[in-house]
């Protein structure tokens, strides 16, 4: 029976503000980080001038914000429903990060944008067709990408950790103590802390890394007193350019996402709520995913992605009231109306980025393996996986073996190891026979 307020471990209803604050608090401590981190990562490849670079990140949380306002309060009709009305997170992605630096790398913002869209228009598709697609992504195929995904990512970690190439002390001995002591307190927190230290371990190794940065001299905050104090997202700032081959590119990661957020819906309601998510919330969910991102990339927002670190926190806590998680999402919306916020995360140096981010990357390698293995690895699935991988892997970092192809060629498949993994395993998946232990 609901009380007249309204509980934190009801979907429904309003609860006390004592008790809906503190829980939101802890989405945000969870989630801020790895929002903004694709944002500031990406823009440092697109050489983005400092305001446009303020701009992404404002958009980034805005656009976080919104997306996840969706999926909490899904828009009904007779036929469909719009949002999934589960309980969760949602947030920019660090599945899109090594795409978009190929892009951003040989082409500017708009493309990354245009191919967004088309993307969304994908996750529609693959909502509207989810039970028809979803063979295609078993778990084999979809760890196999998201353990691609951790190891194409690695680099950036660990060049970040250096300084980040583009600085004059790149590689220097301060910024790889700063990056190890950085890391030192997120591995730290993570494995001997509990509560929200546990939780918020990467934002609390921030800001030690920080500090410890700023005694080093390597902390610059002279853009924060030239940002305003309030912005609001600015309609088609970056542009849209629809280029073939990232679109190509994004639209598959598209695909993937939109099936990878069933395994969050999963996870979510078996977690917390005792029973399978219904079609109805898992098709609405998906197809709002597309939306969503359509509409970011109008505003300039980079593409999102359940956060499945904020899943864990609604499975152990048991807290599913969609008014917990919108006023999370609210907290989020303010901070992206903030240009000073944005200003002030653009000072975190990269070291320290690098040293917080390089176990974020390691996780989603890990979350790969997890999936990979809820198959028996027989000598096919390990085929599967191996070949994907290597091939994957192997073509992005031996550039010059793409060199007599057409440059849409390369920036498809040559670009991001995402790609080829994504075609072969899928491809391996259907044509090879199975294993006598593996048939059903």
């Amino acid at each position: 029976m609901k009380t007249a307020a309204g509980s934190i471990f009801e979907i429904d209803g309003i609860p006390k503000l004592s008790h809906a604050l503190p829980m939101a608090m802890q989405h945000v401590v969870a989630m801020i980080v790895g929002c903004v981190t694709p944002a500031i990562i990406t823009s440092g490849v697109a050489g983005l001038n400092p305001e446009d670079k303020l701009l992404l990140i404002q958009t980034s949380l805005f656009i976080s914000a919104i997306s996840t306002l969706f999926q909490l309060f899904p828009i009904w009709s007779k036929k469909i429903q719009l949002g999934s009305g589960i309980p969760m997170i949602v947030g920019i992605s660090f599945a899109y990060v090594p795409t978009m630096q190929a892009i951003a790398a040989s082409s500017n913002m708009a493309t990354i944008l245009g191919a967004q869209i088309i993307g969304g228009i994908v996750a529609i598709i693959v909502g509207m067709f989810v039970k028809k697609i979803r063979p295609l992504f078993p778990p084999l195929v979809t760890g196999t990408v998201v353990f691609t995904i951790g190891l194409s990512l690695y680099p950036t970690a660990i060049n970040y950790m250096a300084g980040g190439n583009t600085s004059p002390n790149f590689g220097s001995w301060q910024n790889w103590i700063v990056a190890l002591f950085t890391l030192a307190v997120v591995t730290g927190l993570n494995h001997f802390s509990k509560g929200i230290l546990k939780l918020a371990s990467i934002l609390v190794g921030i800001a030690a890394g920080y500090i410890m940065a700023f005694f080093f001299g390597l902390v610059d905050i002279s853009g924060i007193s030239s940002a305003g104090y309030f912005a609001v997202p600015k309609l088609l700032h970056f542009g849209l350019e629809f280029d073939v081959a990232a679109c190509t590119a994004i639209g598959i990661l598209f695909a993937i996402n939109s099936i990878q957020a069933i395994g969050d819906f999963t996870a979510t309601t078996t977690g917390a709520m005792d029973r399978e998510p219904l079609d109805r919330e898992i098709q609405g969910g998906i197809v709002m995913y597309g939306i969503s991102n359509i509409i970011g990339a109008l505003l300039g927002g980079l593409p999102t992605a359940t956060y499945s670190q904020n899943v864990g926190i609604i499975t152990t806590t048991k807290v599913i009231n969609r008014c917990v998680l919108g006023l999370a999402a609210v907290i989020i919306m303010i901070a992206g109306f903030l240009p000073k916020f944005s200003a002030a995360l653009t000072t975190i140096p990269y070291c320290v980025l690098g040293g917080a981010t390089v176990s974020v990357f390691a996780s989603i390698s890990v979350t790969g393996i997890k999936l990979i293995t809820k198959e028996p690895l027989s000598y096919r699935n390990a085929s599967i996986v191996g070949l994907a991988v290597a091939l994957g892997v192997g073509i992005t970092q031996t550039p010059a073996c793409l060199a007599q192809f057409p440059e849409s060629i390369t920036t498809i498949f040559g670009k991001s190891p995402v790609v080829i993994a994504t075609i072969t395993a899928i491809i391996l998946n259907l044509i090879l026979p199975k294993d006598t232990a593996d048939k059903k």
